[in-house]
């Protein structure tokens, strides 16, 4: 059996976790976010990643997730469950809970803080997705994770484990990127893991992007995928420029992801509350900024 990575989705949104005001997770906000999503072009919606806040859910609340957004989505995008962190067991369970829910994929992240060496890497990813007979994507984020999942692992995977069908790439190495477009096996899908990078990683034959920003903009990020697809290069450039601004100010070097999404999409309505601690919310200057970004591709 052939991969088929993009049967995922091209625009996939990294969907962020409502919490009420008491910091409890805010399903029927989850429910209307999910809708929201559909409605705006995101074709799969990641749950519990790291936009998602995995790192302060619990193990039952992500399973309460994933059955919601599973249920909200109603086979109308793809629902992939982040369960993935630095403890193979542990992700081997939620894994095989995952399944049991219904979900359409997983997303395993790079085990962080303990830094295993590349056979580690393939051992771990190799343990978790024969665990499954759900797709698989790989997760490579260096800057958060303290190690880098090197083409050569990656190629590897690809090749031996018939369900790890793709990579969210979030490195921002290009040489990387294009090693793995070029060397990986037909159907195996590359995905950008930064929305400044997207137009890049799909011009190297990327499939889409694994988002945040197509919480505002997912049908602009569609329109840009189709066009570099289509090799229109001038709409697909146009469409990049306009808004990589949004996605600075998504991103602000003081304020880690999801504070910023979810500042955002606090100002569009969206009762999606404030981050959990160790997170805190944006600033005064950050949410202004975020204003202007939001004015400014005329989504406030």
């Amino acid at each position: 059996m052939g991969k088929n990575g993009r049967a995922l989705g091209r625009v996939i949104t990294a969907m962020v976790t409502p919490f009420d005001e008491n910091g409890q997770v805010n399903y029927a906000e989850a429910e209307r976010l999910v809708e929201h999503l559909i409605q705006t072009g995101s074709e799969g919606i990641v749950v519990a990643g790291t936009t998602g806040e995995s790192p302060t859910l619990s193990h039952k609340e992500k399973l309460e997730l994933f059955r919601v957004v599973k249920q909200a989505a109603a086979g109308r995008a793809k629902v992939i469950a982040g369960t993935g962190n630095y403890n193979t067991a542990e992700s081997v369970e939620l894994t095989k809970e995952a399944e049991q829910i219904g979900v359409d994929g997983v997303l395993l992240v790079c085990p962080y803080y303990n830094r295993p060496n590349q056979e580690g890497l393939f051992q771990h990813f190799k343990t978790v997705a024969q665990a499954t007979s759900l797709p698989v994507i790989l997760y490579n984020i260096p800057s958060r994770t303290g190690r880098n999942i090197e083409a050569s692992t990656t190629l590897r995977l690809a090749e031996e484990v018939p369900n790890i069908v793709g990579i969210k790439e979030a490195s921002g190495d290009m040489k990387q990127v294009a090693d793995i477009c070029s060397k990986a096996p037909e159907g195996f899908a590359v995905w950008s893991g930064n929305d400044e990078d997207t137009f890049h990683i799909v011009a190297l034959g990327g499939v889409g992007v694994i988002s945040v920003v197509s919480h505002i903009c997912g049908q602009e990020c569609k329109q840009m995928i189709e066009a570099l697809e289509k090799g229109d290069l001038q709409t697909a450039r146009q469409i990049h420029f306009k808004l990589m601004p949004l996605v600075r100010a998504l991103f602000p070097p003081t304020s880690p992801n999801p504070a910023p999404i979810k500042a955002a999409l606090n100002l569009l309505g969206f009762k999606v509350g404030a981050p959990r601690l160790p997170l805190v919310p944006c600033t005064d200057a950050e949410i202004e900024a975020i204003k202007r970004a939001l004015q400014a591709v005329g989504k406030m």
